[in-house]
């Protein structure tokens, strides 16, 4: 006969969730709010796959009588107006950012039968420590008021919220968040629409972490960015060539600028320097600019204290011949974006190949990533850069005519709806009548956004005249960016069918895009 379990033997454990209790989730859920639905196997091992860390559960006397779920988030698009179904759970979870400032708890259960245990207590306890942990900023909720049903005949929610918090009404949940040391930020509307007892509203409610250490490095909120349309002009010697790019770059270093950028193919200017020869043949010459052209860049953006997408320039590794873009950083770091998609007058005139790696760069302003002019025209590379975190798109293109122009600018007006990020575009205009392949140029140089009403006109933030040298100079909102990607007139990024398409490349684990 097995031996009968005393109070010694009853203890209570605190742990993750793991992948095999979903049953026991499921069936507490159930007991807890009765018409609602729990997680389905998709959501939870979302949860569990991305954030494990926040999924939580407490055992007694072996038994699951209680379980919460949490996810870090950029709080910046959680303290304003938002719902549910912004957390997008079961739908890639993108509200998931592993360097975001806030714990948002997602839900919190305590078996009836154990309520009055102060076991929900033990899991905002956690919950606490795991912000501590990470060094979050907060702790956010949004709180059901499940008594509201009750009084909505006669009460605003306004009203009933402001009797709670006076102690003239009681209600379950939000009595329990406000005694575990939460303060109320604000009533949602339409949160869970299905929740008829709180007839959908919600409140969002907030913990402030008294232990928590600022950054050193603060993502900016504000970027301002440069683009030049770039006059393409013969030149006699490469220091000929830096004094009609210094001009720029100190031009937009005295506006304070964070990043400039120059037109595709910039160093054909150079062609001119090199003997006369097949393309192909001049092409392969324009390699040996490439260390004095790095050179010059790399101690230029520190001079001027300035990240300079360089434009691209032709070089050649392990005997091929590639068009790659140059990130040179204000710090002294130096990367590089190699063309993924060659047009066919590339190939034909000079035999450019195509690059495999689509990179997003960590900037002191964000995350960026360089679409190379054809690059712009493939959707898919653009949701991969998205996907990696990339919020402002650098396209440097070369153009001949017109036509050619207005599909890299239409092309990357609809990358910045599709992905909700912005877009900055440098051309070359004038001619080189030296240069095989590249003799006339075309271009209007612009600074795009998402098209919405927290936009300019025409998703247009700044462009130049057509075929006219300038540089054009704004500031970009990265926190309006930020905040309507989840509560824009539409969510392309975030309503995308995942269930349907995926994107993999060499080298990548398979995500969905």
């Amino acid at each position: 006969m097995a031996k009968a379990k005393t109070r010694d033997d009853q203890r209570i454990i605190v742990r993750r969730l793991r992948k095999r209790d979903l049953k026991r989730v499921q069936t507490l859920h159930e007991e807890c709010y009765p018409g609602m639905a729990s997680w389905n196997r998709k959501q939870y091992d979302e949860l569990i796959n991305v954030f494990p860390e926040g999924q939580l559960c407490l055992e007694f006397d072996g038994q699951l009588v209680a379980v919460s779920s949490a996810v870090r988030v950029d709080g910046s698009n959680f303290t304003v107006p938002h719902d549910y179904e912004a957390l997008g759970i079961g739908q890639g979870l993108d509200s998931f950012d592993p360097e975001g400032d806030t714990l948002y708890g997602v839900d919190i259960a305590v078996r009836p039968r154990s309520r009055g245990l102060r076991l929900a207590r033990r899991l905002y306890d956690a919950r606490k420590q795991l912000a501590r942990d990470l060094n979050l900023r907060r702790m956010l909720i949004g709180g059901r008021v499940p008594n509201y049903h009750k009084h909505a005949e006669k009460l605003t929610i306004h009203e009933y919220v402001d009797k709670v918090l006076q102690r003239r009404l009681r209600d379950p949940t939000l009595n329990a968040q406000l005694a575990n040391g939460f303060s109320l930020r604000r009533v949602l509307p339409n949160y869970l629409p299905n929740d008829q007892e709180s007839r959908g509203y919600a409140v969002l409610l907030e913990w402030l972490n008294p232990h928590y250490v600022p950054p050193e490095r603060v993502e900016p909120s504000t970027v301002r960015v440069a683009t030049v349309n770039y006059q393409m002009r013969s030149v006699t010697s490469f220091e000929e060539f830096t004094t009609q790019c210094e001009f720029f770059i100190d031009t937009a270093g005295d506006y304070h600028c964070d990043c400039l950028l120059f037109p595709e193919l910039l160093t054909n200017q150079l062609l001119a320097l090199v003997p006369p020869a097949r393309p192909s043949e001049q092409a392969r010459a324009l390699d040996r600019f490439t260390e004095p052209y790095v050179d010059y860049f790399h101690r230029a953006a520190i001079k001027y204290n300035i990240n300079i997408i360089a434009g691209s320039h032709l070089i050649v590794e392990n005997g091929r011949l590639y068009n790659v873009a140059f990130l040179f950083h204000r710090d002294g770091r130096i990367d590089r974006q190699y063309k993924l998609h060659i047009t066919p007058s590339e190939r034909r005139w000079w035999g450019v190949e195509h690059g495999d790696e689509i990179r997003v760069f960590d900037t002191d302003i964000g995350k960026i990533a360089i679409l190379i002019c054809y690059d712009s025209e493939f959707p898919e590379i653009a949701r991969a850069a998205t996907a990696k975190g990339a919020q402002i798109f650098f396209i440097p293109y070369n153009t001949d005519i017109r036509a050619a122009h207005i599909r890299v600018r239409t092309c990357a007006a609809a990358r910045c709806i599709e992905n909700h990020v912005y877009a900055v575009l440098s051309g070359p205009i004038g001619n080189l009548p030296q240069v095989q392949g590249a003799d006339i140029h075309y271009a209007q140089a612009a600074i795009l956004t998402p098209s919405d009403v927290h936009f300019p006109r025409d998703g247009i933030a700044a462009q130049a005249n057509e075929n006219v040298e300038a540089l054009i100079i704004h500031d970009l909102d990265m926190a309006v960016l930020r905040r309507t990607r989840r509560l824009g007139s539409v969510r392309p990024w975030i309503d995308r069918r995942k269930d349907l398409y995926s994107v993999h490349f060499p080298g990548d684990e398979p995500f969905e895009v």
